[in-house]
């Protein structure tokens, strides 16, 4: 889960980073483009802005004498298609066709003006219909005298006003209430598509402003993000696995069994405790299992050390201990019927199984004796003695589960004061057969009975290995002799059909699963 979420939060910052970049980048082409359009526009007219110095001396002058100064001011202009001299609104003199006598509003009704005018219209006279671009500048405290400069405007329109797509698909340039269009002639009227985004920006200079419209930077970003697909999943997939090396052994079990726990995948099974003398059923160990959803049964022996690794084997004796306490009604109501639970020696710190077991057994006040088992492979030092002498007193029973097999010395049998002592299957299964444990077996069942211990041998899986036993004093025996650790639901149908013990096994019955 956690490489999952490392490897989808690096698909979709990498697209989210993408995307953002994408668009800046869009709208900055956009910025751009539109700024030099103006300023290119800029450039071309203010050549003519300073050479009306040069034409409006000319004024009033003969056509004779001004058709040659009209000519040579054209061609410096390079961007000028003609230069006309206007004397009382009579056109008398152009830099192309020399005298004339036609009056202005007649080409172009929006002149003359008393100010400067820029008008965007079409051409009446030489190329007729063209759009072209009009400067006209008065004479000083004159309307009807001046200078017309007409600017070959559609040569111009083809170099600036050009769409660079995909980002940009229509530009146009305004001139009061005209309007070009890139393709286009000149219009009254300036109408974009819904979808489309319109950037504007006029000029400082002059009267004018350009136009563009285009998909805009963030619809044209998500049309081209998956091309970034392919990076975003290489990044992703990186550091996916980047995370997977380093978190997997570390956290991938801790979360499968924090997950275990919430879906309730452990269950309760129980391995019967049996009177040798009368063969009856006076106890249970409560054992843990887990069916994994993913992965199948997994083995105690792999779980419980893993889970003490990852300090979460309270949390799994607490599920043990809620879960037992639920499911009391399923055990005999007597007073003498034991329970056993496996308990580790952590779990004493500062209360928590006092605190544990008073919120869930103490609260439901259970008739069955409970025996709490503490392995000696545990680390016995580790158990707060103020909380065995309080479960002492609470009537619990404390049990030292594989005894035997730690490294601990017998100055633990008083501190801790048991009153169980559990020998390990290790033993059992070597009566008869070495003599080295067979006499450990001897030693521990003198010790136990020195020290007025009750003793449980685990692992009893042959009928000669009972009546040994029985005959040296254990009388409570567990093993596949006469039970296989079974799910706590068929534990009642086990009692009720167990008023004897199977036939004798040769050999050993090897189990499903480990008990532990």
């Amino acid at each position: 889960m956690v490489c999952v979420a490392v490897a989808l939060i690096t698909l979709i910052t990498t697209l989210a980073f993408r995307f953002i970049s994408q668009r800046n980048i869009n709208e900055h082409r956009t910025l751009v483009f539109i700024s030099h359009a103006v300023e290119t526009l800029d450039k071309t007219l203010l050549p003519l802005q300073a050479s009306r110095e040069r034409l409006l001396p000319l004024v009033g002058r003969p056509c004779l004498s001004t058709h040659l100064p009209l000519r040579r001011q054209a061609a410096m202009l390079q961007t000028v298609r003609s230069l006309g001299l206007i004397k009382d609104g009579i056109l008398y003199c152009s830099s192309i066709f020399g005298n004339r006598d036609i009056p202005i509003r007649e080409l172009q009704p929006a002149l003359p003006s008393p100010d400067p005018l820029l008008v965007l219209s079409t051409d009446r006279s030489l190329l007729k219909g063209s759009p072209v671009l009009i400067q006209w500048y008065p004479l000083p405290g004159s309307s009807e005298d001046g200078v017309m400069q007409v600017v070959n405007i559609d040569l111009i329109a083809r170099m600036i006003l050009e769409p660079q797509k995909p980002f940009i698909s229509d530009v146009s340039l305004s001139v009061g209430n005209k309007h070009l269009r890139y393709g286009m002639g000149v219009t009254d009227t300036l109408i974009f598509p819904e979808n489309e985004v319109v950037y504007r920006q006029g000029s400082d200079k002059f009267p004018f402003t350009i136009t563009v419209s285009g998909p805009g930077p963030t619809g044209l970003a998500l049309k081209n993000l998956p091309t970034q697909l392919p990076l975003a999943l290489l990044l992703s997939l990186l550091l996916g696995y980047i995370a997977w090396l380093a978190t997997a052994n570390r956290m991938s079990f801790t979360w499968e069994i924090n997950l275990g726990l919430a879906a309730h995948e452990f269950e309760l099974f129980c391995q019967p405790l049996v009177n040798a003398r009368n063969q009856q059923c006076v106890g249970v160990e409560i054992l843990l299992r887990w069916n994994n959803p993913r992965q199948g049964w997994i083995s105690p022996d792999v779980f419980i050390p893993l889970a003490e690794e990852h300090n979460l084997i309270v949390p799994l004796t607490r599920y043990v201990i809620d879960e037992t306490v639920q499911q009391l009604s399923l055990f005999p109501a007597e007073a003498g019927f034991h329970i056993g639970l496996n308990v580790a020696a952590s779990h004493f710190r500062q209360g928590a199984l006092l605190r544990d077991l008073n919120n869930s057994w103490f609260h439901a006040q259970p008739v069955q004796q409970l025996v709490i088992e503490l392995t000696e492979r545990d680390a016995l030092r580790d158990v707060d003695y103020r909380i065995v002498r309080e479960l002492h007193r609470k009537g619990l029973k404390l049990a030292i589960d594989d005894f035997g097999t730690g490294n601990s010395s017998l100055s633990w049998l008083e501190k801790l004061r048991p009153d169980v002592l559990k020998i390990d299957k290790s033993f059992t299964t070597a009566i008869g057969t070495d003599a080295v444990n067979s006499t450990v077996t001897d030693i521990i069942i003198a010790l136990g009975q020195r020290l007025n211990i009750e003793l449980v041998a685990e692992g009893v899986e042959t009928a000669a290995q009972a009546r040994y036993l029985r005959r040296h004093g254990v009388h409570i025996l567990q093993g596949y002799l006469y039970a296989r650790p079974m799910p706590l639901r068929d534990f009642p149908k086990w009692l009720a059909e167990s008023s004897s013990p199977p036939a004798p096994h040769n050999g050993h019955i090897m189990p499903v699963m480990p008990l532990r």
